[in-house]
Order: C-alpha cells, then structure tokens, then sequence
C-alpha cells in the first residue's frame, strides 16, 4: 500500500458528464495492477473517494501519469465529494486495493469484457494493458452506456475495432425506442465457448444481473469476476 501526492497535470473533457484526470507522479512509485484503485481526495482536505484507476500499469511507467476518469454529480460537483479539481492542485492517492485485476497467467484465451457507465475504467486499464503486454488473447467488449453521447473512450475503442484487436459492441440503455438492459440478446453472440474469462463492472444492478445471465450460457462462475472493493 503506497501514499503520495501528486498534482494534476492535466484535466480533458471525455463525455459532457465526465472528465479524465491526469496525476504527474513526478518520478513517484506507484505499483499498481490493471483494474485496481485507489482512494483519493485534495491533499488539504480530509475527505477521500474510491476511484477505478483508468490507465494501465504499462502506460504509467512509460508516462509517468495516472489517469482517474471521474463522473460530474448533477449539482456540478466533482465526484461525490470534490468541490473542484483544477490543474496544479496537490491529490493525495492511497492504495491499490481491489482484486478486479487483469490475471498475467490463465489458460483461457478469449476475454469478455461487459462495463457500464464509468466502469468502463477499470475495464479500459485491461483492455490496454494487455494490448501492451503483446498477448494473443482475444477480447471483446459489451460497453452499455445511457445515450450515444454517454460512451467514454470511444475513440481509443473504435480504434482498436478498426485494427481487429478487439471486437466491440455498444448498447445503449435509452432510446427513442425506449430502454433496455444488457440482457441474453446481448450477451449469446459474444459467448462463443464456455471458456471464456469475463469481467463486468458497472452500476449495482448490472453487476448483479449479468453473472447469472453468463452462468445461463454456459460460464461456470469462477470464471466470471465482478469489480468487488
């Protein structure tokens, strides 16, 4: 378990309710694994959040950054607790902690992603890190979202369809035609072998209504992993 503070560097906008904030570790270690978090909050404050880390390890040690994407509250505060997040303002960061990780050696060949919403952090830190890594699995993700405008790294994602290094799908919660959960329609196509590895990540009732769903088509449990603090 690590404790640093570090400033933002930089603040960019990534869909109209969430901002991807960038930590400069200024040569700080921070050891983390793809998936984890860390609990943070301003450095003269008390108060500190949970947050999926966004970027992969990777990524941070080439960069030396570390990437929160964090969702705007409907009163236009950051996160649940953070009246402003500004470039140069001192984050403190605790952690990792979490064991929704990226595993380095499985047998399983085929990965299944399903995020929704901002979990799609924790699910892009994968994603990425083993795009990194130089592995042969192959990936697919489920990402639901509420509307089109509400799909966060899309086109970091839509250029990894492009290249074939993973198979994405979207699907959106609210339409014209009305809402609808991720449900067997979704998920049968992406299935292909019972040995698959999947993770899920998202609101309370995602997380709680897809396992069951992928044990229905044929995943044994231990195989599926849900983000779980």
């Amino acid at each position: 378990m690590s404790e640093l503070v570090a400033p933002i560097k930089s603040v960019q906008p990534v869909t109209s309710s969430t901002r991807l904030v960038s930590l400069d570790l200024r040569g700080q270690r921070f050891a983390y694994e793809a998936g984890q978090a860390a609990m943070i909050g301003l450095a003269d404050r008390e108060e500190r959040v949970p947050y999926s880390i966004a970027s992969a390890p990777l990524e941070t040690a080439a960069t030396g950054l570390l990437d929160f994407l964090i969702k705007i509250e409907p009163s236009g505060r950051w996160g649940h607790q953070f009246d402003s997040l500004d470039v140069g303002a001192a984050i403190e960061v605790r952690g990792p902690f979490g064991s929704f990780t990226l595993p380095k050696h499985v047998q399983e060949e085929r990965f299944l992603f399903i995020a929704g919403g901002t979990g799609i952090a924790p699910i892009r830190a994968m994603i990425r890190e083993a795009l990194l890594d130089g592995g042969s699995r192959r990936m697919r993700l489920l990402y639901s979202a509420k509307t089109a405008d509400d799909f966060a790294y899309l086109p970091e994602l839509g250029d990894m369809a492009a290249r074939n290094v993973l198979d994405l799908k979207l699907h959106q919660t609210r339409s014209a035609s009305g809402s609808s959960r991720i449900g067997l329609t979704q998920l049968a196509p992406l299935v292909e072998t019972p040995e698959t590895l999947c993770f899920v990540c998202g609101p309370e009732s995602m997380v709680a209504d897809v396992p069951p769903m992928l044990n229905e088509l044929g995943i044994e449990r231990r195989r599926i992993r849900v983000e779980e603090w």
